[in-house]
């Protein structure tokens, strides 16, 4: 019988001990990190002709995440790859991060340690610096705030806005797998309640499980477009579905879009887990949400170069404001794009 892992309460340590404990292995590696945890506040240095981004994105136990199944290492991750996504969407490389908790008494330190080997884990690959946060007591479970800060150059900045009539749309990776890989654990979920030695069904599906436990952020695509100097005109992570963050994208750049069904990339284990749990694999790219992954647009142009990072997927193009939103079916149908969070008259 494996020895049982030694918990120690928070009010053991205090506030201060825990974040103490918590940061002790994060050393600035960054030469804009000027002075990191420790402080009242983080002091960053800037350069010339560079611009400074920072987003915030907050995750409530219950609501973004159910600790049932979601292990602390892989949730710590994933709320890294969250926060950083809002940075890569700005065409900008990440550089900062900063986490704060509120926390129940029924998480033990130890559970805390868990989550913040993720997110060491996570900042350690893509060369990010923890540089403060705080702790509070939370009465709803388990609450974290992460807020990210990233570099970009002045000519190389991405907004929302930039989209222009014909320009391509462009997405990385696949879509709806996240999706399915929720899906896949909720019906284990339910399945084995009650049962004293569960053994969920994962087999053939572990993709599924990566996609939604531990997400990657797509740093390498930020690399890549430097690289060939390339500069979308406008850009946008896919955090909430391909048809809503399309939307939001079209929305600020006062246009309209057209993409092909057929050429939305989706993975076979979505396909098939689909089929399966008697979905839409189509639907799950659409509106399921949480891939990470990046949407963005480049004149026409571009095309070959675009083409010839090997990274993106052109799925369509951008349209006059007053033709909408729709998807293209291989018979030549039009589906209008629909999303939640937007208002019939917004569609």
């Amino acid at each position: 019988m494996a020895a049982q892992k030694k918990r120690t309460e928070i009010a053991e340590l205090g506030e201060f001990g825990l974040i103490d404990k918590l940061t002790a292995g994060f050393v600035p590696r960054n030469a804009s990190t000027l002075r990191g945890t420790g402080d009242d506040a983080a002091v960053l240095g800037d350069e010339q002709g560079r611009r400074t981004v920072v987003s915030t994105d907050s995750f409530f136990e219950g609501v973004d995440f159910d600790l049932t199944y979601f292990p602390l290492k892989h949730l710590g991750y994933k709320v890294v790859t969250a926060a950083v996504s809002d940075i890569l969407a700005m065409n900008a490389q990440p550089s900062q991060l900063l986490v704060s908790l509120g926390v129940s008494a029924k998480i033990p330190v130890e559970a805390l340690q868990d989550l913040y080997e993720g997110i060491a884990f996570a900042c350690n690959e893509h060369s990010i610096d923890l540089v403060g946060g705080d702790t509070r007591a939370s009465m709803t479970g388990l609450v974290i705030s992460v807020t990210a800060i990233g570099r970009v150059d002045d000519n190389r900045i991405a907004f929302r806005d930039g989209a222009g009539q014909n320009d391509l749309i462009c997405i990385t990776g696949n879509l709806g797998a996240a999706y399915m890989g929720l899906q896949l654990l909720e019906r284990e979920k339910r399945v084995l309640t009650g049962i004293a030695d569960p053994e969920p069904q994962f087999a053939g599906y572990e993709y599924l499980l990566e996609k939604y436990l531990k997400p990657r952020p797509r740093t390498d695509i930020i690399a890549a477009l430097a690289d060939e100097q390339i500069v979308p005109t406008a850009m946008i992570d896919l955090s909430d579905g391909l048809a809503s963050d399309l939307m939001q994208l079209c929305r600020a750049s006062h246009c309209g879009a057209r993409i092909y069904l057929e050429r939305i990339p989706i993975a076979k284990q979505t396909s098939a887990l689909a089929e399966e749990m008697h979905a839409d694999p189509v639907v799950a790219a659409l509106n399921g949400g949480e891939d990470y992954e990046l949407l963005f647009t480049v004149p026409l142009s571009m095309q070959e170069r675009i083409m010839g990072l090997g990274l993106v997927d052109v799925i369509g193009h951008i349209t006059p404001e007053s033709t909408g939103c729709f998807l293209v079916t291989p018979d030549g149908s039009d589906i209008r794009l629909k999303a939640q969070g937007f208002v019939e008259s917004e569609r």
